[in-house]
Parts: C-alpha cells; sequence; structure tokens
C-alpha cells in the first residue's frame, strides 16, 4: 500500500520472523522459497521475534466476516494488495454477520507480490509487539496456504489524506484545531518508536498513513517499511532507498543513511501539506511547484508573505502567533541536515505550545439561531396585538394605553435577548 523510490531490502535488516510454530504445513511449504530469500537477505544468522497478542486467523473466517471479499466491502487497494471491510464478534473474533459485532479492516496480500510478503512480515513483527494508542492496533493476521492477510482496527474517518486533498462535498475541511489535534496525535505515535527500548524508525512517514478514528485521534499505520533504529554508537542505519517520494529525507535518499530524524524530515512534510492544504508532489502543478518543500520552503521564514501560502479552507481559524510558530516549526524539521531537526519529543512538545494558543480565531458575531425564535417572536406579537385591542375597547383608554405600551417594551426587549445567543 505505498509508493517506492526503489524495490528490496537491505542487507541488515532486521525484521524476520519463524513462523513455523503459527502455520500450516502447506502454507510454510508454499512459502518456503520466499522466507528463506527474505532471512538470507534480512539476517543470515535467522531471528525469531514473538507476537503473543495477536489472533491466528482461518481464512475462512476472514472470508466470511468480508463476505467473501465482496466489491462493497472493498476499503482501498495499492501495490500491496486490497482492504476490505469485515465484521467480528468482539469477544471471540468469530466472524459475524454485516453490520454486528466489530468492524475490522481486512488487508489481503497480493500472491504474487514478494515484496508484499516481506512487508507483511514486518507488520506482524512491529504491530505485533507495540501498543500505543496512536499506533493502528493489529488483531491478528492469516497466513494459510498462499493467503497472507492481517486484520486492523477500523478506522472510521480513514486516512488524513483523504481530508486535505480529495474534495468530497460529504466531507468538510478539516478546521485548524483538528489538524492541530491530528498533528499532535501522529507526533506522539512516532515519538513513542523513537523513544522506546529499541528504536524504531517508521521510514514512510505521510499524510496517507495516518488514519483518523471517530472522534479524530490520529493512528500511524502501515508498517511494512518500519526498522529498527541504530545501536550502540551508531547514528544512523544503511539500507536501501525505500519510501515515497516527496517525503523521504534528503541524506537517506542522496546516501541510503536513515537516521531516526530522517522521520522528522517527512513530519515536517505532512506539517506543510496541513499548513497548505497541498500535496506534497503534485505533477500537475506548473514547473518549479511540483515539489512542495522545494516551491514553499524559503516562504516559511518569510513572516510577511506567509499568510498567502495558507489553506483558505482554515482562514480566520487561528491567531497570527499560531501560524507563525507553526511555520517556523515546520521549517526545522525540514532542515538539509539530520543534525539540525527537532526530536520527535521536541516537535510534540512545540506542537502542544500552539495549540495552548488561545486566540486562535477572529472576533465573530453572536450566533443567531432563526427558526425556534422566529416562532417565539411571532407567538409573543400575537399576545402583544391581543392586549392592545382590548385596552383600547376599554373606558379606561388612556391608563390601558400606558400599561399596555409598557409590556410592549417588555415584550420587545425580552425577544431580542432570546433571540440572541
Amino acid at each position: 500500500m505505498r509508493s517506492l523510490l526503489n524495490s528490496g531490502r537491505s542487507s541488515n535488516s532486521n525484521t524476520t520472523m519463524d513462523f513455523s510454530a503459527t502455520s500450516s504445513s502447506a502454507g510454510k511449504s508454499q512459502f518456503s522459497a520466499a522466507v528463506s530469500e527474505v532471512n538470507e537477505e534480512t539476517n543470515p544468522n535467522g531471528q525469531i521475534l514473538e507476537a503473543p497478542n495477536l489472533k491466528e486467523f482461518t481464512f475462512a473466517d476472514l472470508k466470511s466476516a468480508t463476505k467473501n471479499f465482496r466489491p462493497d466491502t472493498l476499503l482501498g487497494e495499492g501495490g500491496f494488495g486490497k482492504v476490505y471491510k469485515g465484521w467480528i464478534d468482539e469477544k471471540t473474533f468469530a466472524p459475524s454477520k454485516s453490520g454486528i459485532g466489530m468492524v475490522v479492516a481486512v488487508k489481503k496480500l497480493n500472491p504474487e507480490s514478494v515484496q508484499g510478503f516481506q512487508e507483511w512480515q514486518s507488520e506482524v513483527n512491529f504491530l505485533g509487539r507495540l501498543s500505543h494508542p496512536n499506533l493502528v492496533k493489529l488483531l491478528g493476521y492469516c497466513w494459510e496456504d498462499k493467503e497472507l492477510l492481517l486484520v486492523y482496527e477500523f478506522m472510521q474517518r480513514g486516512s488524513l489524506e483523504n481530508h486535505l486533498f480529495r474534495r468530497n462535498p460529504a466531507i468538510e475541511p478539516l478546521s485548524w484545531d483538528l489538524r492541530l489535534k491530528i498533528a499532535i496525535g501522529a507526533a506522539r505515535g512516532l515519538a513513542f518508536l523513537h523513544t522506546s527500548d529499541k528504536k524504531v524508525i517508521y521510514r514512510d512517514f505521510k499524510a496517507s498513513n495516518i488514519l483518523l478514528d471517530g472522534n479524530y485521534n490520529a493512528k500511524i499505520s502501515d508498517f511494512g517499511l518500519a526498522k529498527l533504529g541504530p545501536s550502540g554508537g551508531d547514528t544512523h542505519v544503511t539500507t536501501r532507498i525505500m519510501g515515497t517520494y516527496g517525503y523521504a529525507a534528503p541524506e537517506y535518499v542522496a546516501t541510503g543513511h536513515l537516521y531516526v530524524k530522517s522521520d522528522v524530515y517527512g513530519f515536517g512534510v505532512v506539517l506543510l501539506e496541513m499548513l497548505t492544504g497541498l500535496r506534497a508532489l503534485d505533477t500537475k502543478r506548473p514547473s518549479g511547484q511540483q515539489n512542495l518543500v522545494d516551491w514553499l520552503k524559503p516562504i516559511l521564514s518569510q513572516r510577511r508573505k506567509l499568510k498567502d501560502i495558507m489553506d483558505v479552507r482554515i482562514e480566520g481559524q487561528y491567531s497570527s502567533k499560531a501560524m507563525l510558530q507553526a511555520a517556523q516549526l515546520t521549517l526545522k524539521c525540514l532542515e538539509s541536515d539530520p543534525r539540525s531537526r527537532p526530536s520527535m519529543k521536541e516537535v510534540l512538545e512545540a506542537l502542544e505550545q500552539i495549540d495552548a494558543i488561545k486566540e486562535k480565531r477572529k472576533p465573530r458575531g453572536p450566533k443567531v439561531f432563526l427558526v425556534p425564535h422566529i416562532l417565539l417572536l411571532l407567538a409573543n406579537l400575537t399576545v402583544i396585538v391581543t392586549h392592545s385591542t382590548r385596552d383600547l375597547r376599554t373606558p379606561k383608554y388612556k391608563q390601558d394605553a400606558i400599561v399596555t405600551d409598557k409590556r410592549v417594551k417588555v415584550k420587545t426587549c425580552w425577544i431580542q435577548q432570546v433571540f440572541v445567543f
């Protein structure tokens, strides 16, 4: 499910797994050649990584959960394969009828993709062992004959990419507050990966890999290219160049040297997308503007021009101070030298400070709720007219007229008060 700069993995990759304890003999024989190839390429000595929190699904279960992988359950597709919507029982994880139980996302591997197998393996290794509120939860997997599948929690609102770039009338543009919330959530997820006992380099941070739940909480998904970070006194790992054009850090593209802070660069690209509402790479834009970073990075330090590049859909929702701080943070993340970039922990702290800025919006007039209060207005005018008619027919004309006049004033004042909130 990704765009690649190149294919294959490095000779020192360490994301292998022994499936002999969890796979059928038929499945093992089907993939024995592929497993051998991956083990030789990734770790000559072999490595067994346990994934105790994952359920092993049967292919029949997932076939039933997705209505036989019917087209109307298809959520998306890419180089890895296809992702389907399914339903399982919340307690037993057994397949259930459509609309009943827990909704899940089932990723089905393209059987012809050896690269897909390696990424499937990496997902099980990392997401099977990592747990964090801002990482998509992997519930289980399936390896049966030639079928390889992964089962995830379902993210109701889809990807950040859909909300930023796909102009669907049914989807409202993300507000400034929601964009900050999403950025903070994603930053927490990356910071967790970078500060865990064994540092994990995500390697493919982009808007399409940030998924949103019903409350717009961000969760990082798709760990197919994730890699353990440097150990000991090493500053980087050397690997084949993989990732997505427009998001990959320049030092990685140029040398194959992958730093923990290579992820920070990708985060900066996504921040720039969130500020501008423009894609990191768009060949439909004029020459010189197709690469968003090359085009707009110089403007991030120009305060007077900054507002000109902000997404018009969030105009008036942020203060100049918040805008300036967000631009400065983005610029730091996009530093050419990885040593000059902030850590993800520092990025998270900066985002939380921006979010704490209270004066985010320009003052607006009071909200007026017309329909219910028009009814109240009409009702009270009826009462006023009734009083006026009755008073004019009474002997005490002058006195009643004064009383009526007071009533009118009181009523009118009261109507004005309830009409505006």
